[in-house]
Order: C-alpha cells, then sequence, then structure tokens
C-alpha cells in the first residue's frame, strides 16, 4: 500500500473538501481522487461518501482513520531515526515550568537540545508552580520541573541551578518606591497581590514564612495566577508584592523593584527527575540543562528554608 494514499486519506478525512486537500498535499484535484479510488479498491471499501456534493466519511473510513494515523506518525518516526542513525535519540520530554521566572532559562534549553539532540521533542507545560512539580514528575505526568527547595518528596531527585533573590514590587506612586530598601515591617499594613493558596507556588510561602517572621500576616486582597498578572496588578495599585528577581525582566508603567534592607534572602530554585526509570531521551535533556545551567557556589545572604 502506497504511503501516499494514506495521506491523502487522512488529509481529506481532515477537509472533507477535494479541494483544500489536494492545496494541502501540493496535487491537482484529479490526482487525489485517483489516489483515494486507488485506497479504497486496495482496501475493498469506500471510504468516503460522495452524494449530494458534499464529502464524509463513511463508517468504514471512520473505522480506519486512528490506525492511518498511526501508520503516519510510525513512518516519521522511522524517519527521524534513520536521520539520526544508529547513536540518535529520539523520544519526547516533558517539563513542567511555572512562567515568567523560567524565561531566560527555556529559550537556552531549547535551541541546546535541538542542536545536541534533535530527535528529542520537548513538550513545554507553563504554569506548573513550582511546589506542584515534584508531585507531578513523581506520578509521570512530567518528566523534569522547575522547582524550588524545599522539596520533601523522596521520589525525585533534585539539582539546584540559580539562586533568585527575593525583591518587593511596588506601585511607583507609592509612599515607599522612593526609598533603595523596603523593611518587611513597613508592609504589614500594606493590601498584597499573590498566587492563589491553592496551587503550590513556593513564592507564596515564601511570603507567608517572611511576614511571618516579621511579626504579620499578609492582608491578600487579590490573587493572580502568574507573575505578570500579579505584576500588572501591582502597576494599577491594586497592592504590593514580594516577587523574585529571576521576574525583574516584566517591567510595566508604573511598576518598581525595590530590594529588602537587612541580608539578602534567596530561594534555591531546582530541577527535578525521577528517581528511578528515567528515560533515555530525558537523562540526555537533564546531561544538557547540566552543561548549560550547572550548579553555582552559594550566594552571601541567607537562603530559605
Amino acid at each position: 500500500m502506497d504511503l501516499k494514499y494514506l495521506q491523502a486519506f487522512s488529509v481529506l478525512a481532515e477537509e472533507l473538501h477535494f479541494g483544500r486537500a489536494a492545496d494541502r498535499l501540493g496535487v491537482a484535484q484529479p490526482q487525489l481522487s485517483v489516489w483515494i479510488r486507488r485506497l479504497e479498491r486496495e482496501l475493498g471499501v469506500e471510504l468516503f461518501d460522495r452524494s449530494n456534493r458534499a464529502v464524509r466519511l463513511t463508517a468504514a473510513g471512520e473505522a480506519v482513520r486512528e490506525p492511518v494515523r498511526r501508520t503516519l506518525l510510525a513512518m516519521q518516526m522511522v524517519k527521524r531515526v534513520a536521520l539520526l542513525g544508529e547513536s540518535g535519540i529520539v523520544g519526547q520530554v516533558r517539563i513542567g515550568y511555572p512562567g515568567a521566572s523560567s524565561r531566560s532559562v527555556l529559550p537556552q534549553l531549547t535551541r541546546a537540545v535541538r542542536s545536541r539532540h534533535p530527535g528529542i521533542d520537548l513538550k513545554l507545560q507553563s504554569q506548573v508552580y513550582g511546589g506542584s512539580a515534584p508531585a507531578q514528575v513523581a506520578a509521570g505526568a512530567i518528566d523534569i520541573g522547575f522547582s524550588r527547595l524545599p522539596v520533601h518528596n523522596k521520589d525525585v531527585n533534585v539539582r539546584i541551578f540559580t539562586y533568585e533573590r527575593i525583591v518587593a514590587a511596588l506601585p511607583a506612586d507609592h509612599r515607599l518606591a522612593s526609598a533603595p530598601t523596603v523593611r518587611l515591617q513597613d508592609l504589614a499594613v500594606q493590601p498584597f497581590v499573590s498566587f492563589p493558596a491553592t496551587q503550590g507556588s513556593t513564592v507564596r510561602d515564601a511570603v507567608t514564612r517572611l511576614t511571618g517572621e516579621a511579626g504579620f500576616e499578609p492582608r491578600i486582597l487579590q490573587e493572580a495566577p502568574d507573575s505578570h498578572a500579579i505584576l500588572g496588578l501591582v502597576a494599577a495599585g491594586v497592592g504590593v508584592t514580594l516577587t523574585v528577581s529571576s521576574v525583574q525582566h516584566i517591567q510595566f508603567p508604573g511598576l518598581v523593584y525595590r530590594d529588602l534592607a537587612g541580608e539578602a534572602t534567596y530561594l534555591a530554585s531546582v530541577v527535578v527527575w525521577p528517581r528511578h526509570n528515567v528515560s533515555r531521551p530525558a537523562q540526555a535533556v537533564l546531561d544538557v540543562m547540566e552543561q548549560i545551567m550547572p550548579t553555582p557556589e552559594k550566594p552571601r545572604g541567607r537562603v530559605l528554608p
């Protein structure tokens, strides 16, 4: 059975229009009709109902649609393996990342993986909060995750790849915005914008811990799902927040960042992956990560926890 007949069937099954399908395949419409008729003749069934000037899949067409899709995907994989040679690593790796704080890491990582292992298909899943990433890795929902210490899950391995300093974000017209640094105690009466408590945000956990040490509980006026939304609300004057230095590339009109007074405080950002049964593609990605994101020296100051 000629693969181009299967490709023709697959495209026509999506378009249900001979003209559009022929355009996608780059052939004339009569040629597409010939391929479909030959495929139907080989299978001994009609795959499309062409009555009333409309094109619909028959019951037989619906039945073979998924097997045809799997066959075409398998052939694509065969071609990739052949191009890469016997030593090539082929497969999919799912990486969960929290969002804005990974901005500087992900482009570098994807380029490096694409260059060194073109057979690896990276699937990047956003808004995987740092606190939930270890559990998702342990459950097999993702292969590698970005998280922050502390990680208590015994079913994952952990490696530090950077330290992120905790800073304050304020509206530009806030009375504390003109100071070079901000004391945590001065934020005690301020409304806060924060990540949701139910999402496993390590930044929110750090805010709760630091403000508790400063003698108050943050008055969270509004929650938002990611750093862009949180900082946009701060810029709009809704409240203040504590965040990490890796998101300071986010610059909204009306938003300022200020260091906290006293000893610098950091969160340790980590890569997490399964303790057992790591796939060959995932291990290759981890090796690339270690090369381009080596574990740094511990900074001067305080590292939570």
